[in-house]
């Protein structure tokens, strides 16, 4: 292979790189976007972009960005000055992310970890799990 050939190789690496840690990060916030509706729903009867703002820590700015990319995608309905409703592949996303969660978390702390701790590290551990990890956690907490 010419030398030209593989420092373009090379050079194309970290760009590929940058483009997948932006698509799962994407996803992950389309993860708890979901995820935080489908609570505040069950919670409070509904979601709204005030209420998602103070969960997620970030301007109703923010949200409303995100919304229009996740109305886009199919993934909620909304309207001017009304409630954030989660389609039904929404609400699919929605209980996977839930479940995913649930998994982590109740794994972490049957290694001991505290429930604080736990839930937190759920947060983040939650999006990057692979299916077949998951599936490990799954079979050691049936196990217990």
């Amino acid at each position: 292979m010419p030398p030209a050939t593989r420092k373009s190789d090379a050079a194309a690496l970290p760009a590929e790189s940058f483009r997948r840690s932006r698509r799962d990060r994407a996803a992950e916030i389309t993860q708890d976007y979901v995820e935080a509706i489908a609570d505040l729903s069950a919670a409070l009867g509904e979601a709204r972009v005030v209420d998602l703002a103070r969960r997620l820590g970030v301007t109703h700015v923010t949200v409303n960005r995100t919304l229009a990319r996740l109305k886009q995608a199919g993934y909620v309905n909304t309207r001017p000055y009304r409630a954030i409703f989660l389609t039904g592949p929404g609400r699919t996303l929605a209980e996977e992310c839930q479940r995913r969660h649930r998994t982590v978390a109740a794994f972490l702390r049957k290694l001991g970890v505290s429930s604080k701790v736990a839930e937190l590290d759920a947060e983040g551990i939650e999006h990057h799990v692979s299916p077949e990890t998951l599936a490990a956690f799954e079979r050691r907490l049936r196990k217990s």
